[in-house]
């Protein structure tokens, strides 16, 4: 018997989907998984994970409320600029505090 037999047939009707159109496809749409791992001794909840990924387009991500690496200095460099401008107000506020006098020489025109 011939290994050709024995494939299964391509997907779709007229021809088979790509990689690229599968892909396309799950990033228009999004796609959740979720499940939980939990470790009992005896009745005892020991440990639980929580697993939960969601595969989108950031567009689709955006639609349904998630936009969480727009605010993490990790990968954005607007929430970098951001965090390292409160940290700065916050060190200048409390060298204003430890030396009131020294810090109004040396203000920096704001």
């Amino acid at each position: 018997m011939s290994m050709a037999g024995r494939m299964p047939e391509p997907y779709g009707q007229g021809g088979s989907a790509n990689l690229a159109d599968i892909l396309e496809r799950v990033l228009d749409k999004g796609i959740v998984i979720a499940g939980d791992i939990r470790i009992n001794l005896l009745d005892i909840e020991l440990l639980t994970i929580k697993l939960r990924l969601i595969v989108a387009s950031v567009d689709k991500a955006k639609e349904m409320g998630i936009d969480w690496w727009e605010d993490d200095p990790a990968l954005s460099t607007r929430a970098r600029r951001d965090e390292l401008t409160r940290e700065n107000a916050e060190l200048r506020e409390r060298l204003a505090r430890l030396e009131p006098g020294r810090t109004q020489e040396h203000k920096e025109p704001g």
